[in-house]
């Protein structure tokens, strides 16, 4: 079909956001990869799958309703400040041909980079939940908070809502949209769920630190998309963007492992680096575009530290967050919306209408990014707690004790990460059970065979305290 005004479009521009789109897509997988690695090994492919099923069921969703009730501009008078439009881009509708503002982007392309964004954005919010969550509980939960938080902040901050109109405050690429809010959701789960079955006595430790790596370096990879690519269009702050995260990261993988060299006695750790860099790229998500270099490496290192410290208050507070997302993303989303307050410059971009503290703006700017967190973190508590314990009441959230310490991944997925079994011989015993590990007790002996010798008496061994690989 030909576009009803094809000089309209503008194909760097167009090229430019299709790319980012993808690049954001990629941050999903990576996620997976990120969490899954940081995960046991039992319960690695239901942590994986958490974050791929919102590729399937978000994508979906943002189509039939997401981007019109987000970014949908005709609504009646006054209830724009809340949600956008029931029926400027309902799923049923076609835009060929359509320019977003004057961007000479095509709607569609616009309507596929939002889209990555919810869907990684309700993915975040999965690594609290770690170990003990059913995946039916999980996909209602990731339906009813997608619908009833995720697109009112995307229009809130975005699409012409109250954040952005009324109150003045920031948000390039989602500092308050996608990690205070998800950050907040987390820590509602986490709590609705309780803690894991012995924790916090026994360690949880990471499965598999390369995963881990390699998680972090695709989250790094696809960052660039995120940050760079919401200006939309190809110029200069695109390219402040691009920058901006490449140092702030950088300056979070140093500020991260700094701690833990002091910490640790001089062993910092590849985790604690991954972590520092997913940091840093957490905190520069919403000033990217607002303030100088020199500030976002300021802003990566105090988030890379102050991040290293705040995953220990969850043992001091009790509560179980699994991977870390409240002390990381929750964290970290917060050093970076106030930093627009403290570095926020109108000469480096003009979206800035109120400079920061430290270029004479005084506290009006701190002010305006702290009261727009706080709304954030408020309302997607609040909407998660409710909404988790609707769940967990009903159809069921949390799995069984018996699960848990069993793994969650053949429990509720019928497959496991890793097999095993023995190249040949063994009659099919797995290298676990041939190891004594979780083997069934064994059959009585048959009559003339020569029975087992035991060194001793010994208890039955605790299931909770079995950790094997992870």
């Amino acid at each position: 079909m030909l576009l009803a005004d094809p000089s309209a479009l503008d194909t760097g521009n167009t090229t430019w956001l299709l790319v980012s789109s993808a690049l954001v897509l990629l941050m999903t997988p990576g996620l997976a990869f990120f969490y899954g690695g940081l995960n046991r090994s039992k319960s690695v492919l239901n942590m994986m799958m958490m974050s791929f099923s919102c590729i399937g069921l978000v994508s979906v969703l943002w189509l039939i309703y997401g981007f019109s009730f987000a970014f949908g501009t005709n609504s009646s008078s006054g209830a724009n400040e809340i949600i956008g439009s029931f029926t400027q881009y309902l799923g049923n509708k076609t835009f060929v041909g359509e320019m977003w503002l004057s961007t000479g982007i095509p709607t569609y392309v616009v309507l596929a980079f939002q889209m990555m964004f919810a869907v990684i954005t309700v993915a975040l919010i999965s690594g609290s939940i770690s170990d003990r969550t059913k995946f039916s509980g999980w996909l209602v939960f990731a339906f009813g908070w997608f619908t009833i938080v995720y697109v009112p902040v995307a229009h809130w901050v975005w699409g012409g809502g109250f954040i952005a109109t009324k109150i003045g405050a920031l948000d390039f690429a989602g500092g308050t949209a996608v990690h205070i809010n998800a950050g907040s959701a987390a820590l509602g789960l986490a709590l609705v769920l309780g803690r894991r079955v012995g924790w916090p006595k026994e360690s949880f430790k990471p499965h598999n630190v390369p995963f881990v790596a390699l998680g972090a370096g695709l989250l790094w990879f696809g960052w660039f998309g995120f940050n760079a690519g919401s200006e939309l269009t190809a110029d200069n702050l695109t390219a402040l963007a691009f920058v901006n995260t490449q140092v702030a990261t950088a300056a979070g993988f140093l500020g991260w492992i700094i701690v833990e060299w002091v910490r640790k006695n001089g062993r910092p750790t590849m985790v604690g680096g991954s972590s520092g860099a997913v940091a840093g790229l957490v905190a520069i998500t919403p000033a990217c575009a607002y303030i100088a270099p020199y500030a976002a490496v300021l802003l990566g290192l105090v988030a890379g530290g102050v991040c290293a410290m705040a995953v220990s208050v969850k043992y001091k507070l009790g509560f179980d967050d699994s991977l870390d997302v409240v002390g990381v993303h929750f964290t970290g989303g917060w050093i970076g919306s106030l930093w627009i307050g403290l570095f926020g410059s109108g000469a480096i971009s003009s979206y800035v209408k109120h400079n920061g503290l430290f270029y004479g703006g005084g506290v009006g700017a701190l002010w305006r990014q702290a009261l727009a967190s706080a709304i954030v973190s408020v309302f997607s508590f609040g909407v998660a707690y409710l909404l988790g314990t609707l769940i967990n009441k009903t159809i069921g959230l949390r799995t069984s004790r018996e699960v848990e310490v069993e793994g969650i991944d053949v429990a509720e997925h019928a497959e496991s990460a890793y097999e095993f079994s023995p190249a040949a011989g063994g009659g099919g015993a797995g290298a676990f059970a041939l190891a004594g590990v979780g083997a069934p007790k064994s059959e009585a002996p048959k009559s003339g065979a020569p029975k087992p010798a035991v060194p001793g008496p010994a208890a039955e061994p605790d299931p909770e305290s079995e950790k094997v690989a992870g």
